[in-house]
């Protein structure tokens, strides 16, 4: 059974010094560095993903920014496919359907759990894509509701929660990178 990586919105401005910074980003990117890793040594596909916010109001993901760019630990090699996109879910607008096995298993991770990667999970999972989320290699943002503030790492284990619960088999990087 063939396997494709698929690397969500793992860009500058989510990293500190960022336009966005998410909590966590530092060592979720740094995960994602070893499972891409993992994946280029076995020769499996990889794609990636790239949130572009193309509007007046973007406070962020702006084009021609050094935050839009791709973050280093991640960088796409030759011939690894990047797709652009602009809303949450990366199917949305995208041919990234087209260029995926739906035989295989979509081994997803990336920014933010929040945002890109619970709609981009859910729509492959509704698609019929068997998913595995990597959930130590996403992070989250600091929310508020209602007046009550919610760490970012609390936001993060509850849409892992949510996630794991009938649309992704949740994997840690390791688990992943020992197979």
């Amino acid at each position: 059974m063939t396997r494709t990586l698929l690397i969500v919105d793992i860009q500058n401005d989510y990293f500190p010094g960022g336009a966005h910074p998410l909590v966590g980003a530092t060592e979720a990117g740094a995960v994602a560095a070893s499972v891409l890793a993992a994946f280029r040594r076995a020769g499996d596909p990889v794609v990636h993903v790239q949130h572009v916010w193309d509007a007046p109001d973007a406070t962020f993901m702006r084009p021609g920014t050094p935050g839009v760019q791709i973050n280093p630990a991640v960088t796409p090699a030759a011939g690894e496919p990047v797709v652009t996109k602009a809303e949450p879910n990366a199917f949305v607008g995208t041919d990234l359907d087209r260029r995926l096995d739906r035989s295989g298993t979509l081994v997803v991770m990336g920014m933010m759990t929040s945002m890109c990667i619970d709609s981009t999970v859910r729509a492959a999972a509704d698609a019929g894509y068997t998913v595995e989320l990597v959930h130590d290699a996403c992070a989250a943002p600091d929310l508020e509701f209602g007046g009550t503030a919610v760490p970012g790492a609390a936001v993060h284990a509850a849409f892992v929660a949510a996630l794991g619960d009938g649309f992704a088999t949740l994997r840690s990087g390791p688990e992943v990178v020992t197979g």
